[in-house]
């Protein structure tokens, strides 16, 4: 079955302080990366910046054959993270709030719909700034997936659950009874279906049904970046080849394993997908 899925949202470099290099990254890029990895036709729809980090992931995509026709281009800085790695888990210093993403959210026009719809399935996350657009997104009929890594508020369930049909969210900074209400509150709120990581702890899924765990294998990591990423694009890639609208209990352990499998291979370099290069500032 050839799957086309689209990653719409955020792209940055992440700068390793310990390194003096930067990779390319952010939560939609990577979807749209690993993707195209696995083999799947994939775009990125973003917004880049002029400098010398959107010239460095936009050279990465090219090269990759990751289509991003229909990206946005500003003068200003692109999204930029600053990493710190302390045994091999990586620590967010600093960043400039995906750059020029943030100050021109994207607006979806009929003809960037019409692109849209063209693929079977739509992943974003709370760094996209694409709240305001997910209806639209929904209404071209495709799936939707969500990465609402550990944040949100109230409010921000609210206005963006009833659209998701995937929802992540992470909870490795939570007890497993907060996890499980973490869980039936995104729910509660109308994301259909919830997965919930906990580092390399189980793995929570619902559907309203009942929960199904799955533990994955514990691997010594070079660097963390990345793999909730690819754990969730080998999740979503599952589910889309299995074809089924109504995923079973033998489809979401077989989503999660692939899952795993992905995060797994992504432990062992720097960087979410390499492509490392020195930066000057």
């Amino acid at each position: 079955m050839n799957i086309k899925v689209i990653g719409i949202g955020d792209n940055v470099v992440d700068k390793y302080l310990h390194s003096g290099v930067m990779y390319p990254g952010g939560n939609a890029l990577n979807f749209a990366v690993y993707a195209r990895l696995a083999g799947c036709e994939s775009a990125f729809l973003g917004a880049f910046g002029n400098d010398e980090s959107a010239r460095h992931v936009q050279d990465a995509l090219r090269e990759l054959k990751v289509d991003t026709q229909r990206c946005r281009h500003y003068e200003g800085e692109n999204g930029y993270a600053c990493i710190r790695l302390v045994d091999g888990d990586r620590e967010f210093v600093t960043s400039n709030k995906n750059g020029v993403l943030r100050e021109h959210p994207l607006q979806l026009s009929e003809d960037d719909l019409n692109y849209i719809s063209r693929f079977d399935a739509v992943h974003s996350s709370i760094n996209g700034f694409l709240e305001s657009e997910l209806e639209k997104i929904k209404q071209r009929n495709v799936t939707l997936s969500f990465d609402f890594s550990g944040r949100g508020t109230e409010a921000y369930f609210k206005q963006v659950c009833p659209w998701v049909d995937y929802g992540f969210i992470s909870c490795g900074a939570l007890s497993v009874d907060e996890t499980l209400n973490k869980i039936h509150k995104l729910y509660d709120y109308g994301c259909k279906r919830v997965i919930a990581t906990r580092g390399h702890e189980k793995v929570y899924y619902y559907d309203g049904v009942a929960i199904t765990e799955w533990q994955p294998v514990y691997i010594t990591p070079v660097d963390t970046l990345g793999a909730g990423d690819a754990f969730l694009t080998g999740f979503m890639l599952a589910i889309l080849t299995g074809g089924n609208a109504q995923p079973e209990h033998d489809d979401i352990i077989r989503a999660m394993t692939a899952g795993g499998k992905a995060a797994s291979q992504v432990l062992h370099h720097y960087g979410a997908f390499g492509f490392g290069k020195s930066y000057s500032d």
